[in-house]
């Protein structure tokens, strides 16, 4: 899935670095998942985990110039308006 694959590409690029051990432990634990569930989790189309809440938060808005932790700031590009995407 190439939009998952973004996603999940611009989180390692921006964020997992720098993320605490217990984030980079929640994110190995979601690569576990299949991917179209991990992507139903990212578009709010599945129930999350409550372990994988905050990760999911920091994965839909890590490079969308969003306000809060784990974002790369304004001026970032998401996807196109209407790609279904919550990024």
């Amino acid at each position: 899935m190439k939009e998952l694959d973004v996603l999940l590409t611009r989180y390692v690029d921006d964020r997992f670095a720098i993320a605490p051990p217990a984030e980079q432990q929640a994110f190995e634990r979601l690569l576990e998942a299949q991917d179209p569930l991990i992507y139903a989790y990212c578009l709010g189309q599945a129930p999350v985990p409550a372990d994988l809440g905050d990760l999911i938060e920091r994965i839909t808005t890590t490079g969308t110039g969003a306000a809060g932790p784990g974002t790369a700031g304004p001026g970032t590009a998401g996807p196109a308006a209407g790609s279904g995407l919550r990024c």
